[in-house]
């Protein structure tokens, strides 16, 4: 479930004006960082690893930012982290 999420979120940041409102995927990025934000401790370490997997695996170097960038860029870590 949330391999589909990072995907979804992947779309989304990558979305042009004319496939998606960006207002809207603003809100939609802001609303999931809002909720990972509010996850245990070790909910946010197992998506962390996760997303720390999917990094490892991506052959698709804009991808593979993505998912480096992911866990600051989504309130999973402290920026001072």
């Amino acid at each position: 479930m949330a391999e589909a999420l990072v995907d979804v979120l992947w779309f989304i940041d990558g979305s042009e004006d004319e496939q998606m409102d960006q207002d809207d995927a603003v809100k939609v990025m802001e609303g999931f960082a809002h909720v990972v934000s509010t996850l245990p401790e070790d909910q946010r370490q197992e998506l962390i690893a996760l997303v720390g997997e999917m990094s490892g695996d991506e052959n698709d170097p804009a991808r593979r930012d993505f998912l480096e960038a992911f866990p600051e860029g989504f309130g999973l870590i402290d920026d001072a982290s």
